[in-house]
């Protein structure tokens, strides 16, 4: 699967979307709707908005992680996506969600300058697929039970949102930034559940 560089900021698409969001609440499918056929990326980056910020809206995690994992498969496989009717059509109150989602492009904005089209090894052929399988576990990484936990799904977000840039834009060093914030992740993750072993043990010594 290919994906053309575009001459209009990733920053600008996201907010005309958003924009374009209307009424007390928003399923994932309206918003498929409303970016249309400008890409399965694009709703990979729109998805992460969300979680840029350490703040917790029940619910959206489990639908757009399980959202990014679905299309991430489907750009490994080079199909379109299919999505259960239970995410596609879960509500979201626009209220908690829209604001956050602003917050987010105001930082994709201030990343744009620094993308352009480098290192397209990165970006193309059977890169895209391994990309894709990268997209896959940070989505799942996503979909992790720490909500209450600080940055637990801002640090997979991370990743997620540098390297659905990178594969937009055709950068090979913000796909490379994108996997790095992806092994980060892990290790955070996995200090997380060394405390919470550590903390048991505690308990029950």
């Amino acid at each position: 699967m290919q994906f053309d560089d575009t001459s209009t900021t990733l920053s600008a698409t996201l907010s005309r979307t958003i924009e374009g969001i209307q009424g007390e609440t928003v399923t994932l499918r309206e918003l498929m709707n409303a970016i249309g056929e400008q890409g399965l990326l694009l709703l990979c980056a729109l998805a992460t908005l969300p979680f840029l910020f350490p703040v917790s809206i029940p619910g959206v995690s489990t639908v757009f992680g399980a959202a990014i994992v679905l299309l991430a498969v489907a750009i490994s496989l080079n199909r379109m996506p299919w999505l259960p009717e239970k995410i596609l059509d879960r509500r979201m109150e626009t209220a908690k969600l829209v604001p956050v989602m602003r917050k987010g492009v105001g930082i994709v904005s201030r990343i744009d300058k620094w993308v352009r089209p480098r290192a397209l090894t990165l970006t193309s052929g059977r890169m895209t697929v391994f990309n894709g399988c990268v997209l896959v576990f940070a989505g799942l990484l996503l979909m992790a039970p720490f909500g209450l936990i600080p940055f637990s799904n801002t640090a997979p977000a991370v990743g997620i949102l540098l390297l659905t840039i990178g594969m937009i834009q055709r950068d090979g060093v913000f796909v490379l930034l994108g996997y790095l914030g992806t092994v980060l992740t892990v290790v955070y993750f996995g200090v997380l559940l060394y405390a919470a072993f550590l903390a048991g043990g505690a308990l029950l010594s």
